[in-house]
């Protein structure tokens, strides 16, 4: 009879505690936290990705400085963690200018200039990779530098970038997991405040909690990961004839 008691106590506890996520009003909050870090990642990607492919198209230029600086700027968002980035942007700058910002918009700004540092490169790395017969076979047919972009180089190497893009898009949305630091409310701060509400009457509810925020992250970025893995696989199909 204790054994009993005890494994129905252990259900019990288990089943209140994975309960806390749909009591009251948690689950919407969740999902809607959820909501905003995705948004955030999208209007980055919306921001970041047209400028990366300006700043990549113009790092294959033939002017030494011009691509000094754009590679410093590649360098800068790589070797800084996007922490410090966020916390210079939304505590450090805002004071030092004298302007109030919310934190989604210095979210955005934040994320769209590391989007682009990196799309940069992407571009650059997919233009660079069209073979010289191909831009002299432009060149031939008498095209200038931009039409030869356009119409010989980026068609050709759409294919490689697409798949590093949706990688970095889902890099994106896991990197949200940040926001929490500079006061906005996505789906780990909810989390946070869900947890710390029932600290006391569910102990294990920080389990749970996480748990389910790891399944939301996971559903999100799992199938753009098993995309862009079918669409790099065609495009090493369709190079190697």
């Amino acid at each position: 009879m204790a054994i009993t008691d005890a494994a129905g106590a252990a259900y019990v506890t288990v089943a209140s505690g994975a309960g806390v996520i749909f009591t009251g009003d948690n689950l919407t909050r969740l999902l809607s936290g959820l909501g905003t870090s995705v948004t955030v990642a999208g209007l980055a990607l919306i921001v970041g990705i047209p400028l990366g492919i300006v700043l990549g198209a113009l790092r294959i230029l033939h002017n030494p400085f011009l691509r000094a600086i754009l590679r410093l700027y590649l360098e800068f968002f790589r070797i800084v963690p996007t922490l410090v980035i966020l916390f210079l942007s939304y505590y450090i700058l805002p004071r030092e200018l004298g302007v109030q910002v919310d934190g989604v918009t210095v979210a955005v700004v934040a994320f769209g200039l590391w989007v682009a540092a990196e799309i940069s490169d992407i571009v650059r790395g997919a233009l660079i990779s069209v073979s010289d017969h191909q831009v002299d076979a432009g060149k031939a047919l008498g095209m200038n530098g931009l039409q030869i972009l356009w119409y010989v180089r980026i068609p050709q190497s759409v294919n490689l970038m697409v798949p590093a893009t949706i990688n970095l898009a889902a890099r994106v949305i896991m990197t949200t997991s940040l926001l929490l630091l500079i006061s906005v409310i996505d789906v780990i701060t909810v989390g946070q405040q869900i947890m710390e509400a029932n600290r006391m009457t569910h102990p294990d509810a920080a389990f749970w909690v996480y748990g389910f925020i790891f399944f939301l992250y996971f559903i999100i970025c799992w199938p753009l990961a098993m995309i862009a893995k079918a669409l790099e696989k065609r495009a090493k199909e369709r190079n190697n004839g």
